[in-house]
């Protein structure tokens, strides 16, 4: 009789060191995974092996249950031009970052820095690097620049021309390296080696709209350094033209 109870409790031990075992090696298993596939969405300023070098810097933090703990209970890592962000596990090896990046429509430079205006005038962010696809805006005047707050410009009214001619640009995708503006707020484009006149605001959609046709049939006008006027066109008075001159 005393045999089998003894039996009995050496089976139950047996079996709660054997679940013991069985949770302690599930447990290291978990806590040792890695997560291996990083897909990043919602990137434009941000190549998707940037975004991962800035999120997962060091061999811990490559571990899921490190990262799923950063997550939820540490504030996010602050990326310039980034909003915020969402880490989405599609499995424990596996994740998805979707970025939520600033709005951006251009940039003025000052005091050896590079300042990021979005459709408001705001400055939402100061940096020492350029970002492709972002122009630079060149003659406005300004005094004393603040970060997040709108840039001190004679006339803000000058930022719904510019996020108009950016939308449009962007609708079209043109890429421009500088929108300069004269003293009556004239507008000029630069693309590679050519200037764009456009003159003022009007008829913006049909300027740009000639400039992309002229593009897509001239693709090697880019290379010719020269001055292209588009300021005289007038689409209500059926003024199509423009000319070429080269320097």
């Amino acid at each position: 009789m005393m045999k089998t109870i003894k039996s009995e409790k050496n089976k139950k031990k047996f079996k709660v060191l054997t679940a013991a075992l069985v949770i302690l090696l599930l447990a290291g298993l978990v806590l040792s995974m890695r997560i291996r596939t990083v897909t990043v969405t919602g990137n434009k300023y941000y190549t998707e092996s940037q975004v991962t070098d800035m999120l997962f810097k060091d061999k811990w933090s490559r571990l899921a249950v490190v990262c799923y703990l950063k997550d939820h209970i540490k504030g996010h890592e602050k990326i310039p031009f980034v909003e915020d962000y969402r880490i989405s596990f599609k499995n424990p090896l596996s994740v998805e970052i979707i970025l939520y990046e600033k709005s951006i429509v251009g940039y003025v430079t000052y005091m050896s820095s590079f300042m990021y205006f979005d459709k408001d005038g705001i400055i939402v962010e100061s940096a020492n690097e350029q970002l492709d696809g972002i122009p630079w805006i060149t003659g406005l005047k300004f005094g004393h620049i603040v970060l997040h707050e709108r840039l001190p410009v004679e006339e803000p009214k000058i930022f719904d021309g510019i996020l108009n001619l950016t939308q449009v640009l962007a609708h079209y995708g043109i890429e421009v390296d500088k929108i300069q503006y004269d003293a009556n707020k004239d507008a000029t484009l630069y693309l590679g080696k050519i200037e764009v006149e456009l003159g003022d605001s009007s008829d913006i959609d049909g300027k740009i709209s000639i400039l992309n046709d002229i593009l897509r049939d001239i693709p090697d006008l880019k290379n010719t350094p020269g001055i292209l006027s588009l300021d005289t066109y007038d689409d209500t008075n059926g003024n199509l033209s423009y000319s070429f001159k080269r320097k």
